[in-house]
């Protein structure tokens, strides 16, 4: 068996040799009546320290493949094959094959930082605690009687929470539609994936923004899916790039987010919008409008979304309560052409047979109170004031070392670094200093940017957290 370790993998060079050692007794490159290669002779054969040979065994013996006996040295074990005992699944094997693929390691380690340690967090893209609207939604839970279905609902979600959310979109966002038109998901992120797994197949093109949220997702990547670069600029994407990629890459489907955008906060203009929607409907390329953020406007100005724009049903459109109420809700909803709802919503039954009633039901109330629209307008200046903040702090102590435009809504800063740094130190050196980000590369192609997002925390843990960031640059610029 010709193996050689691959350094450039993102498998551990340990897990590699474990996987090969096993590969190889199965096929009878290591025969059970002799003893395995020795620690130092695998290091020396791979040029690979003895520590990674003995973390790979240390591995092998534990999953009861190999022995090791003092003297005899280590050898497969006589009971591989479960004559005496049970043997335990090669899960890393399992791991490794799997089609769905597992978030970025930079993602990963945000992720357990956050669970693991107290930090001030400027990573979460979701709301603070105290911007909840937890009086309303506690009103809701202990003084109303919860009158819906205890069993599975319909398909597409609640009717009446989908009536409701024909008239909040109609009214809010000026998107006439139908309940029938509407689905309702857990979450925004449930609704990408749907659209996905449901509409494109392994081969297809599609453009998403450069930087983006969708770009951090590896949904595309294990849908097989090909992805091709929309660059954002100060005012968004520039239409006729649509063009060219439609050209070159016959696309199948645009992933946009036109108002206030993740990462970078832009707006794309009401002119530029409508472009895009021609381009659509010229092409014959459907829109998916991700919208969690138009109600957001710092102004007050109402939003107009490609949906509501839209003439043609080229758009589908999704949005949720993740960022505007709570993420923990998980509510999200997607409004497309009838049949499209249908056969998406027909997959999430496959998944989790629809939405769980109780919090359809405190969503529709919440939605349809009075308490909603005043909740939006104390939502709307506190973020305010936290972009203000954040502003003023980057000013203050980096106002010569950044670049960044500010948001007009939104819960997110895009910040550019004008100095030369390594990103994964500065990312270390922020956590050592009690605060997280989300460094650029893993939403975009450009290095030097990083993600603030300003939603998470109070004006005082703002500027304490830049204030740390700030010494992080310095120190990993030495």
């Amino acid at each position: 068996m010709d193996w050689i370790p691959d350094r450039k993998s993102k498998t551990p060079l340990y897990k590699q040799l474990a996987l090969y050692i096993e590969n190889g007794i199965a096929d009878g490159t290591f025969p059970p009546d002799k003893p395995l290669p020795s620690e130092r002779g695998l290091a020396k054969q791979f040029d690979i320290n003895r520590s990674t040979v003995v973390a790979a065994y240390d591995e092998l013996e534990s999953n009861g493949i190999i022995e090791r006996n003092r003297g005899s040295g280590t050898t497969i074990s006589k009971d591989i094959w479960g004559l005496a005992k049970r043997r335990i699944p090669s899960w890393n094997r399992y791991i490794e094959a799997g089609s769905f693929l597992p978030n970025l390691p930079v993602t990963q380690r945000i992720h357990k930082e956050l669970a693991a340690t107290k930090l001030i967090n400027l990573a979460s893209g979701e709301l603070s605690q105290d911007l909840f609207p937890l009086s309303s939604l506690r009103e809701i839970t202990s003084s109303r009687t919860f009158i819906g279905p205890l069993g599975y609902d319909h398909p597409q979600g609640n009717e009446i929470l989908r009536e409701t959310l024909a008239v909040h979109v109609k009214r809010f966002r000026d998107i006439e539609i139908d309940s029938s038109a509407i689905l309702i998901t857990s979450g925004a992120q449930q609704a990408l994936h749907l659209v996905v797994q449901c509409l494109l197949k392994p081969g297809d093109a599609v453009a998403i923004e450069d930087p983006s949220y969708h770009y951090s997702l590896p949904i595309f990547k294990s849908a097989g899916i090909k992805t091709y670069y929309l660059k954002t600029g100060k005012d968004g994407i520039d239409p006729n790039d649509i063009t060219a990629l439609y050209k070159k890459h016959q696309i199948k489907m645009i992933f946009l987010n036109p108002i206030f955008q993740n990462p970078t906060g832009t707006l794309l203009p009401e002119n530029q919008r409508r472009k895009v929607l021609e381009l659509s409907s010229e092409y014959g390329i459907p829109i998916v409008e991700d919208d969690p953020y138009s109600l957001t406007s710092f102004a007050g100005e109402r939003m107009k979304t490609l949906k509501s724009l839209d003439q043609n049903g080229n758009v589908l459109y999704i949005s949720s309560l993740t960022k505007i109420v709570a993420s923990g809700l998980r509510i999200g909803w997607i409004i497309g052409p009838k049949s499209v709802i249908e056969r998406l919503s027909d997959a999430k039954q496959q998944v989790d047979f629809g939405h769980g009633s109780y919090s359809q039901w405190i969503a529709n109330d919440f939605i349809e109170s009075r308490e909603f629209e005043s909740h939006i307008q104390h939502l709307v200046k506190q973020l305010d004031r936290r972009s203000k903040q954040i502003d003023t702090s980057l000013q203050t102590l980096l106002h010569d070392q950044v670049e960044y435009n500010v948001p007009q809504g939104g819960i997110h800063l895009w910040c550019r670094i004008k100095k030369d740094y390594n990103e994964i130190q500065l990312l270390e050196e922020s956590i050592k200093r009690g605060v997280i980000y989300v460094p650029g590369t893993t939403m975009g192609t450009e290095k030097g940017f990083v993600r603030f997002t300003y939603a998470r925390e109070k004006e005082e843990n703002i500027h304490e957290g830049i204030k740390r960031f700030a010494d992080a640059l310095a120190a990993s610029q030495n």
